[in-house]
């Protein structure tokens, strides 16, 4: 078969395995990547394109928000801090863990997260008395991790290179027995995959060092720390460190997703970040320094202890965009991985069968496989092309002809000489003499005495297509190859048998990524001992002495109320209230403090119909389940409340629609996780007994009295100023603005600040605390208007001191009876009060 006939789709559908993301895969690439219209770019190892429409999302985010810088305190300053702490969590599931197990460390690239364990890692010095540190690292490594020796030589610390063959060739057959009395720390580090070559190494070696099974560790006693570059790897792989884990991971996100640049970040074992030691500490870091003697105690968080100064917090803002991109366009790292690789096989198989007319092979491609899995190679394609004689041609001349063709390649050692050498059989002398000749790294001198001092690289990117693969194959045979072009029919065969027999053995499921993670749940709808005989309608009922008057509940978090008269308390307080929340288009929650207008959304339960109503004025009324089994496709999200993290989960496009359009501002419906757990922040006072809650701020219940409410209005009254010409709040408002879930009447004014349990019905209840109050109560919860009032006037009564109501816990009846967990509007209610 000729070379035309072979660089046609259909010889690249038989050998590639998968391509593209879905029937519109080239309407996306022509609407989403317009710059690179007649650019064949293949440079995506050293950074990948960006789609455009992050560049809009982002800089609509941008301009229609205020970002402050996060270590203040004010509302534009919160709102970056707990964008920034969303897209912590992000790049966590992304790498599919936890804040539990990982911490991310923003830094401005992964160079800079190598540079900032090699100064904090705590190296020792062999003396008599103690063995000294190993820095240990694989030769097929990036300049940026071989220079961390730069910093360990100073140190006395032994810097021992390693091939791959010695790592398992001088492995142990069984892990080593941790020895307790040495702790000496040493430190190894290796790539994920070559970042010259595309060579993907197991990620088992991280366990395999740790257990001190491989080489170097099984060579020398004490605590073995695994740094794993990442940067290569994580550009068109997905990495999970449940599987792997490593105690420093670095990486740099243009790699991943073009945008932006200037930002990395290391990941950080929460279990090894206590080891890493420093010594400068900026903004930020600080539990408490003195500055007139040496005292300094480190932030207890680990972000914000190794980040010094303010955050690139725009960059990071901008890279949740590119999170949203990645996948709505790609749908996950999985379909990445499958469709760069099949780009990458299909062009290694053509070119490696390329002959000159005298059957001479065209290229020298410098690869440890034959590209048979994407599990051991990634997207990465490293080569030389030779002349019909068989002499290599320099990397500078087929840089100048790709140029001209608009193809866009690397050249030279790319960073990595451990591989470079090892490759093109260079050997240190030779680099010494190269140097010597008047090479140096980066420049343009690709031969020397006849041998090459470097090579050329083709790399690939979830945006590369089957077209940029044909035009650099013809440019190849067109610029390089002496007529007539011919190809090794039999090394295609056999390239073609493996390959088949790699997509035989590698088959995998189907796999549906939806933001990261497939997420699969059992909710409980409620029983119908816990619903029957339920009746919701609205109450006026006033009672007397120590009486329930009103029960609300607020569906989605800052919404408005909807006002029930008997309602069932679930596991998390009354069922359904806070359950779901409205988050902007980074993921952060929003409040009335940010959008008042959220008051104006109403609403509704409908238990039996199993629907939660979405209402607003001017809108129609759409529904979203309130429970829902079907979770195959549903989108897990991260995002926190009150500093806490929430699990959650994503109500849909319909939901997030009419949320967008009613607020003017890309929004979200999520609703919590039914089997995540978040618990009660304890005062160290308190029992060990663990209280769990909705997405509410602090306890479960926020309880008001009626004799408190009309002592507030009475007081703003007063204070009222006739010549402003404003509107007297009556009792129902001002109890609208404070926002409780229950309202007693009966009792003095503030009476309940001084209660500690309560009984309401057969339900028991704790007094959790006081709630502190903010200017959310100014907001008119019938108009979204704003004032001061009544927050002036609690002050003016309570001496600056602006708490008002009591939050609740309660302590719920198990077993068959749990239906009498039931609140009514009348129930009598039993105080006990404080004992002081």
């Amino acid at each position: 078969m000729a070379f035309h006939q072979l660089c046609t789709f259909e010889t690249f559908q038989q050998v590639s395995g998968c391509y593209g993301y879905g029937e519109n895969f080239r309407d996306v690439i022509e609407q989403e990547f317009t710059r690179i219209k007649g650019i064949t770019y293949l440079d995506h190892a050293a950074a990948t394109l960006y789609p455009e429409s992050v560049l809009r999302d982002y800089c609509r985010d941008i301009t229609s928000n205020l970002y402050g810088n996060p270590h203040s305190h004010n509302p534009s300053s919160r709102l970056t801090h707990d964008t920034v702490d969303r897209v912590r969590y992000r790049v966590l599931q992304h790498f599919n863990t936890t804040p539990e197990e990982y911490s991310v460390i923003f830094t401005s690239g992964c160079t800079a997260a190598l540079k900032l364990v090699a100064e904090s890692f705590p190296w020792r010095s062999h003396t008599e008395s103690q063995a000294g540190s190993y820095f240990c690292y694989l030769t097929d490594s990036h300049t940026s991790v071989v220079g961390m020796r730069g910093l360990t030589s100073s140190q006395g610390v032994v810097t021992q290179p390693v091939s791959p063959q010695e790592l398992e060739n001088r492995a142990k057959d069984e892990a080593q027995v941790e020895d307790v009395i040495c702790q000496t720390p040493h430190l190894f580090c290796y790539p994920a995959q070559s970042n010259f070559s595309g060579r993907k190494y197991p990620l088992s070696h991280v366990k395999g060092i740790q257990a001190r099974r491989l080489y170097p560790a099984c060579a020398h006693q004490g605590r073995w720390f695994v740094l794993l570059d990442a940067a290569s790897y994580v550009s068109c792989s997905p990495l999970s460190l449940q599987d792997c884990p490593a105690d420093f991971i670095p990486i740099s996100f243009y790699k991943i997703f073009g945008f932006p640049t200037g930002l990395g970040a290391l990941l950080v074992r929460n279990d090894a970040a206590d080891i890493l030691k420093k010594t400068y500490f900026g903004g930020g870091t600080a539990a408490a320094y003195l500055s007139g003697e040496d005292y300094y105690v480190q932030a207890a968080n680990i972000s914000d202890r190794f980040e010094d100064g303010t955050v690139s917090f725009l960059d990071i803002i901008g890279l949740n965009h590119a999170f949203e991109a990645l996948y709505r366009i790609t749908g996950g790292m999985h379909n990445i991985q499958q469709h760069t690789f099949g780009l990458a096989r299909y062009t290694y198989m053509l070119l490696s069968s390329l002959c000159h007319g005298n059957g001479r092979p065209v290229a020298h491609i410098y690869t440890e496989g034959q590209f048979d899995s994407p599990i051991t190679q990634g997207a990465v394609l490293n080569f030389n092309l030779m002349d019909s004689n068989g002499q290599i041609i320099g990397y500078s001349q087929v840089d100048r002809m790709a140029n001209l063709y608009n193809i866009h390649v690397r050249t030279g050692c790319s960073c990595n000489t451990g591989a470079c050498q090892s490759f093109l059989g260079i050997t240190s002398q030779r680099v010494k003499r190269n140097l010597q000749a008047g090479h140096v790294c980066g420049d343009n001198v690709d031969i020397v005495d006849g041998q090459p001092t470097g090579s050329v690289r083709a790399s690939f990117g979830y945006m590369s297509t089957f077209e940029d693969c044909q035009k650099f194959l013809n440019f190849v045979a067109e610029c390089f190859v002496e007529k007539p072009v011919r190809v090794d029919q039999e090394r295609l065969q056999e390239l073609k048998r493996v390959a088949a027999a790699s997509e035989d053995s590698n088959e995998s499921p189907s796999i549906k990524i939806t933001n990261g993670e497939v997420y699969k749940g059992d909710e409980k709808k409620p029983t119908e001992a816990l619903l029957k005989g339920f009746q919701l309608r609205d109450s006026n009922s006033h009672g007397v002495a120590y009486t329930l008057t009103n029960i609300y509940i607020y569906p989605i978090k800052s919404c408005g109320a909807y006002e029930v008269h008997d309602w069932p308390v679930g596991p998390l307080g009354l069922l359904y209230d806070r359950g779901w929340m409205v988050v902007n288009g980074n993921g952060v929650c929003l409040s009335q403090k940010r959008e008042p207008r959220l008051c104006l959304i109403r609403p509704q339960v409908h238990i039996r119909s199993n629907k939660l109503l979405l209402q607003a004025p001017g809108m129609d009324t759409i529904s979203v389940p309130l429970e829902n089994n079907n979770h195959s496709h549903t989108r897990v999200c991260h995002s926190k409340v009150c500093g806490d993290r929430v699990e959650t989960v994503d109500c849909g496009d319909e939901a997030a629609s009419w949320l967008s359009d009613f607020l003017g501002q890309p929004c979200r419906l999520i609703k919590q996780r039914p089997d995540f757990t978040r618990e009660m922040k304890k005062r160290p006072s308190e029992a060990a007994t663990s209280t769990s809650l909705s997405l509410v701020n602090e306890a479960q219940y926020l309880m008001i009295s009626r004799a408190s409410v009309e002592l507030i209005q009475n007081l703003m009254s007063s204070r009222q100023d006739d010549s402003e010409g404003d509107q007297l709040l009556d009792t129902q408002s001002v109890i609208s603005r404070f926002r409780a879930n229950l309202v007693i009447a009966g009792v003095e004014p503030f009476e309940e600040d001084n209660w500690s349990h309560l009984v309401i019905g057969s339900t028991q209840f704790m007094v959790a605390g006081h709630c502190g109050r903010c200017h959310m109560v100014g907001i008119d919860q019938d108009t979204g208007s704003k004032t001061k009032e009544p927050l002036m006037s609690l002050s003016a009564y309570r001496s600056g001191k602006v708490t008002f109501g009591v939050y609740l816990t309660h302590q719920l009846t198990e077993g068959p009876t749990a239906a009498a967990n039931v609140l009514s509007v009348g129930s009598l209610i039993q105080p006990k009060p404080n004992s002081s």
